[in-house]
């Protein structure tokens, strides 16, 4: 079955209905069983559980065989610009410390292969208790509804030293957060190039960046967009 990522988010909370559920997670190696209460395997086991279930739903995709490359999965097995997914998650009670995708490679992705800022986030909220894990929210969203404007860039940014390195996201399903997710592509793209702009590294090479990710964009697409 093929399924688009929003159609893969409603089989997923509304028909078999994770939110609230709950999981355990252990560790067996010969006769000894462990309790694992650490949280730097969810991420990765989540991600393992959603791959199965799919399989088990025989729900159409095909994984990425590097997980350091975007995205996690296609879900259409025929035409790889189309119904990317990435997967991400994070502690409830921590908030997202996620990345959205890497500065640089993003930007430079973009000029050949724009079609991927329509790419869907699947994120997955959970609670820790011991090793039981507990599923709080799930959502999908698109970039521009994750990533938000900071008080230093116009788009927030990871940044180090002065040094640009991750696409962060704001707190989308907060109404008190102090910076809102953007309300469309055009001013995510928008954001994008401005922050291009304002950092001393990308300024030089910013000249004509936007032009030619729109125009990847309309090729790949067939949809003209118009950025300020």
């Amino acid at each position: 079955m093929k399924l688009s990522g929003q159609e893969l988010y409603n089989k997923l909370v509304n028909e078999y209905k994770i939110i609230g559920e709950k999981g355990i997670i252990n560790f067996s190696l010969k006769d000894l069983t462990i309790s694992i209460e650490t949280k730097d395997t969810v991420g990765n086991l989540l991600q393992e559980w959603l791959k199965a279930w799919m399989m088990v739903e025989k729900i159409e995709f095909e994984e990425n065989t590097n997980s350091q490359v975007f995205p996690d999965f296609n879900l259409d097995k025929h035409n790889k610009k189309l119904d990317l997914l990435e997967v991400k998650t994070f502690d409830w009670d921590r908030g997202p410390g996620f990345d959205l995708a890497n500065f640089d490679s993003y930007c430079n992705s973009l000029l050949t292969s724009a079609y991927r800022l329509n790419s869907d986030y699947l994120i997955f909220s959970y609670q820790m208790k011991g090793s039981e894990l507990t599923i709080v929210n799930v959502w999908i969203k698109k970039i521009w509804e994750l990533a938000c404007p900071s008080g230093t860039y116009p788009l927030k940014v990871q940044e180090k030293k002065s040094v640009i390195y991750n696409i962060r996201p704001g707190i989308w399903y907060s109404e008190r957060s102090k910076f809102k997710p953007f309300n469309s592509l055009e001013e995510f793209l928008s954001a994008l190039n401005e922050t291009r702009y304002q950092y001393p590294q990308t300024r030089h090479t910013n000249g004509h960046w936007l032009q030619n990710v729109l125009k990847n964009y309309e090729e790949h697409t067939g949809v003209k967009l118009q950025v300020r």
